[in-house]
């Protein structure tokens, strides 16, 4: 059995399931409200477990990846996974650890959100068979509440001391930044979303990221109060080893969904993993065996590339498939080659299109770092986009004979290291 040391008592665990030693040997695990419990419910059977998604953007990031694989570990180990998507908490918005409050969306908007974030889920559990995940839409139940329903049969359950104390709402406070009723409400929510799907599926398990540890702990408390014993586990909040917040580039945030992020710039993101940060992300983010792992984490020089190239095809088969994955991969080969910087593909388009009026949108579509216009457009408006060593930021511009060197080229650069020879001719 493995042992598990907590940090807070010193006091060692003998693990009994198989779960928690997979959740904790690949660094998934930061909080638990009861760690031998959930021991004990994950050693005696199926748990059914579930995480939320809010639908505050088309697409989930690579910020959602740390549940999405946690649920997906879970779920091949024999565990009922629920991913709820949050057409009701979204329409109030969750303030954890936010200095403002969220943009209120229309429900047309959360609907269409909500499009974009399932096709991800899909691509990362199993939705198929009696076994297969649940996705839920928690607007089911949060909608038919009437308001004085609402407080007559949870306001009694939560005390504004309590919700106070949390971290999520405190820093807000101190910060004298308002925090309004409306986003004060949301923890009760999030509470009433467990206690709903326990009712309604069993579940007894709620995943998420650490800045939902107070949301959890209300729906643990109010489980409770029904006479549930329900459990909370979070994730950890991952940081490179620069201690910036994992994801955040300078053209945005890094996002799952391929319309957003073409498959081929999603695998360079990850090829760009910093040396430091190879092997947490190759334990946290692929399924490949430790011993595995520890081989590619101890390579370096050069040979840390090939873990890297690794590390990136198997996250972006993970996200987009393995065909996908194939495809990026030949495309980051011809970009890196050997050069630890990134060596310059070349692409070579007619000299025509000079004389026709070749947009910069265009251009960036051509050369396979975006998919759609739409795409460059918000890398150009990001600042991610240099043409011959310049940034540019106006996505009206157009490519013209003065932009070519003698040779008829130009370079074309994605940030630090995704780069392009482009030749007319």
């Amino acid at each position: 059995m493995t042992q598990h040391v907590d940090e807070a008592t010193g006091r060692a665990t003998r693990l009994k399931s198989e779960a928690l030693r997979v959740l904790l040997d690949r660094g998934l695990v930061n909080q638990a409200t009861d760690l031998e419990g959930l021991d004990a419910a994950f050693h005696a059977g199926s748990v059914t477990f579930y995480a939320g998604f809010d639908a505050t953007a088309a697409s989930l990031h690579v910020g959602h990846l740390v549940p999405l694989v946690t649920m997906r570990w879970l779920q091949k180990l024999g565990h009922q996974p629920i991913a709820v998507l949050g057409g009701g908490t979204t329409l109030v918005g969750d303030p954890s650890f936010r200095n403002d409050s969220r943009p209120l969306l229309t429900e047309a908007q959360i609907r269409e959100n909500m499009a974009g974030i399932r096709r991800s889920i899909e691509g990362i559990l199993d939705l198929e068979g009696t076994d297969g995940a649940l996705l839920v839409n928690n607007a089911e139940w949060l909608t038919e509440f009437r308001f004085l329903e609402f407080l007559r049969d949870y306001g009694t359950q939560f005390t504004v001391n309590r919700m106070m104390s949390f971290d999520s709402v405190r820093t807000r406070l101190e910060a004298q930044q308002p925090l309004t009723v409306l986003e004060f409400c949301y923890m009760m929510l999030q509470a009433v979303d467990f206690l709903e799907l326990a009712r309604r599926h069993g579940c007894t398990l709620q995943i998420g990221g650490s800045d939902q540890w107070g949301n959890i702990v209300n729906g643990v408390d109010l489980g409770r109060r029904d006479g549930r014993q329900l459990f909370g586990l979070t994730v950890p909040l991952v940081t490179a080893a620069n201690g910036q917040k994992m994801g955040k580039t300078a053209a945005g945030a890094v996002w799952l969904h391929p319309d957003k992020l073409s498959p081929a710039g999603f695998w360079q993101f990850w090829r760009n993993t910093a040396d430091a940060d190879v092997a947490q992300y190759l334990r946290l983010f692929t399924e490949l065996p430790l011993n595995e792992v520890a081989r590619l984490s101890a390579l370096k020089g050069a040979e840390l590339n090939e873990a890297k190239k690794i590390l990136a095809t198997q996250v972006t088969a993970l996200v987009h498939g393995a065909a996908a994955a194939r495809g990026a991969l030949e495309q980051g080969e011809a970009l890196f080659s050997d050069d630890e910087d990134g060596a310059e593909a070349t692409h070579t388009l007619p000299l025509a299109s000079l004389a026709s009026g070749l947009g910069l949108l265009e251009l960036v579509v051509a050369t396979g770092f975006a998919q759609s216009n739409g795409e460059a457009r918000r890398l150009v408006e990001a600042g991610g986009v240099r043409l011959n060593g310049s940034t540019v930021d106006d996505p009206r511009r157009r490519i013209s004979p003065g932009d070519l060197a003698a040779n008829d080229r130009l370079t074309l650069a994605i940030g630090r290291r995704r780069k392009a020879l482009v030749a007319f001719g």
